[in-house]
């Protein structure tokens, strides 16, 4: 079939829609012919492996190892391989991953590359296999089971470490799990690190070497196996590069015809202020290039799912072929599963071949959609950027909307390593020869700046150690302060604080000149524990520090003071469920429906009780600066109902929970359980009572996940 490179010649009326948007009409700029010619398939030829592959092959059988390389360049590979070798000699290795959802991909093709029995899984969630000669797992996982091995003195039965996504290290909430783990890891055992977006690679594997005495070898690869080429799509439909060629060596600028449209004053609009563009025309324009399928950056899980809605059937009505395997997969995928079976958003998925992907969906949901990806039976993903890290679904295209991203709390500019998060999906390797980001004008697109970050390198990773009380509790059961002291002079932080005045510059200001703040810190946290007796006076676990130990959790003291204070249900398994859940939730509530007619008396006076009772604790907490998050009943009551089987569907459409959150909810409280139930010789029949607590709640759909 011949490309088309130039707007349509059929004949074009400038109609305009109500909104006074005009419509969209494909076209492209002259010089994108060559450009757009390089599209296609590359030839299939025998898989050489890369220098940096091999070199790092190399390095890691005498020392530790950092990979940094862009994504989709076969970083995976050299853990297949190294994995390979152990195993031949019938070692172990433990594969750490950030996110669960990475995990479960490369627990799948671990174990169609070394088979199911020699793989095991362990994310909290899922335990299977757990001797088996590769674990694949959570870091916290991983971090769990170092503190166990100081704890009882054993070593890990394990023979090499691989923790991917290693700039995580860096990450503000789950960086310090990392950073423990470099610390407490035994010498004896390799270390191979793999991350695409790491600024400073040689002063992290120097920081390895000062605390693990053994060379940390640094393998870069700078190259994209895919070349990436930025695009800008004008409001017009006509497609434009987005920077202009320069000399070598001189800086890149954007494309003079973007610079123009960014210059005028009264720009024309792609949509109207507060709404989204034609997603639709736009789809239809750069299938007219041969440009899908694409991924959809956008800001919020609502402008996912409303995208969807602006797309239509045109392109797939045009392809019976792909329009019949799309809906025969779909029916393979859930055709066991009345949630998924009937779900909202299947008749957009079958109808237009979009998919809306983000937390607020069910887990098995977001399943369906990226194996639909995967396989090349959707033309667009509507994604929130979570998709861009570390999951592996890339695209020929990826289409940004904005220069900025929430994080929370606030909008905040993306980051160098952001942009390659997100672009790193661009380009299919074996499928592409190009890959393509293309930029959307708007309100939230600052052109300049998205110029400047496909030149950016990655950002300098900092250290994000923090003290917290399980962190306390756990080094206590093997270290004495004096010697937690040590540990925390181990630290990424303690490293750049005596690199040098620029360096250390943002480590002096978070933790004092010599450490001093973080020290202070853990003082606060150990005195508060002796002060609660949780540890004694002698700087040594009590009774009730070793089993609250166990309680590697996000609220452990609330939870131990609950247990301690005998404040928890003991015998019902769906009020424990529905209590733990208010300690877990994460979503602040405005009403508060305790005086409801409806709400179960049970519940309603269990959850009175523990509130009243750990009152005088949290303010302890709270006068000497800890947090104690606020109680809310309406969690509690969703799993009180969930766990007493009233319907999902009826759950969640009459509350203020997405399903992706409850989901979250179930699995996240099922975990705390999960940790109550490992007290079986200090708490017997609460230990009990938590076990059978998980089986009520752990269920279809959630259960459907795992299966």
């Amino acid at each position: 079939m011949k490309k088309r490179f130039y707007s349509s010649k059929r004949p074009y009326r400038k109609s305009k829609r109500k909104s006074g948007i005009k419509q969209m009409k494909p076209g492209s700029e002259k010089s994108l012919r060559h450009v757009f010619g390089q599209i296609g398939v590359p030839e299939q030829t025998k898989f050489t492996p890369d220098p940096f592959q091999l070199q790092a092959l190399k390095a890691i059988e005498n020392s530790d190892c950092l990979v940094t390389a862009s994504t989709g360049s076969g970083k995976t590979w050299i853990a297949e391989q190294v994995a390979k070798k152990i195993i031949q000699k019938k070692g172990h290795v433990w594969y750490a991953t950030p996110l669960k959802a990475l995990t479960n991909s490369i627990h799948a093709q671990f174990s169609t590359l070394f088979g199911k029995e020699n793989v095991g899984i362990l994310t909290g969630d899922i335990k299977e296999n757990p001797d088996a000669a590769i674990v694949i797992g959570t870091t916290e996982i991983l971090r769990n089971q170092l503190y166990d091995a100081m704890y009882t003195g054993e070593d890990l039965s394990c023979d090499l470490i691989i923790l991917d996504e290693a700039h995580f290290l860096g990450d503000e909430q789950r960086g310090v799990v990392w950073e423990e783990i470099m610390i407490y890891l035994p010498v004896r055992i390799p270390l191979l690190l793999l991350s695409a977006t790491i600024g400073n690679p040689f002063q992290i594997a120097k920081w390895l070497q000062s605390i693990r005495g053994k060379e940390c070898c640094v393998v870069e690869n700078h190259k994209r196996p895919v070349p990436l080429f930025p695009l800008f799509l004008h409001p017009s439909g006509t497609l434009f590069p987005l920077m202009q060629k320069t000399i070598s060596g001189q800086k890149q600028r954007l494309h003079k015809k973007v610079f123009k449209f960014n210059k005028t004053v009264k720009k024309p609009l792609i949509a109207r202020p507060g709404k989204l563009p034609p997603f639709g025309d736009i789809l239809n324009i750069l299938d007219r290039y041969h440009l899908l399928p694409a991924i959809f950056f956008l800001k919020s899980r609502k402008e996912c799912d409303q995208a969807i809605r602006l797309c239509n059937s045109k392109l797939l009505s045009q392809n019976p072929r792909k329009k019949k395997a799309l809906r025969y997969k779909i029916n393979e995928l859930v055709s066991n599963n009345p949630h998924l079976k009937n779900h909202n958003q299947r008749s957009y998925l079958e109808k237009t071949a979009t998919a809306s992907h983000h937390s607020g969906h069910l887990p098995a949901w977001k399943v369906v959609v990226e194996t639909l990806m995967a396989e090349g039976l959707l033309d667009a993903m509507f994604a929130t950027s979570t998709v861009a890290a570390g999951v592996n679904f890339p695209a020929r295209s990826v289409v940004i909307l904005n220069s900025d991203r929430f994080n929370g709390v606030d909008f905040v500019s993306l980051t160098p390593s952001e942009f390659q998060q997100m672009s790193g999906r661009a380009g299919r390797r074996g499928m592409d020869n190009i890959g393509f980001g293309i930029v959307l004008p708007g309100k939230f697109m600052d052109l300049n700046y998205i110029g400047k970050l496909i030149s950016a390198p990655p950002l300098d990773i900092e250290s994000q150690i923090t003290i917290n009380f399980s962190m306390v509790l756990n080094l206590l059961l093997s270290h004495t302060p004096d010697q937690i002291k040590l540990l925390l002079e181990k630290s990424f932080a303690s490293y750049l604080i005596l690199s040098g005045k620029k360096r250390g510059k943002n480590a002096r200001k978070k933790y004092g000149p010599d450490l001093e703040l973080l020290w202070l810190d853990f003082l606060d946290h150990l005195d508060f524990l002796t002060t609660e007796e949780f540890v004694s006076d002698q700087g040594k676990l009590t009774e009730d520090g070793l089993w609250a130990s166990k309680l590697r959790i996000d609220s452990p003291l609330l939870v131990a003071q609950s247990i301690r204070k005998n404040l928890l249900p003991q015998t019902d398994p769906a009020l424990l469920a529905a209590i733990i859940g208010s300690f877990v939730n994460e979503k602040e509530f405005k009403d508060d429906p305790l005086y409801d007619q409806a709400l179960p008396k049970r519940l309603k006076e269990s959850f009175l009780d523990i509130r009243q009772g750990l009152k005088p604790f949290a303010i302890r907490l709270l006068k000497k600066g800890f947090e104690a998050p606020n109680l809310f009943i309406q969690p509690s009551l969703m799993l009180y109902s969930w766990a007493h089987d009233v319907p999902w569907e009826e759950l969640v459409t009459q509350s203020n929970f997405a399903e992706g959150d409850f989901a979250r909810l179930i699995l996240r409280t099922s975990e705390n359980l999960r940790q109550i139930s490992k007290l079986n010789e200090t708490f017997p029949v609460i230990a009990k009572t938590a076990k059978d607590a998980i089986t009520l709640i752990l269920k279809e759909p959630i259960i459907t996940f795992y299966n």
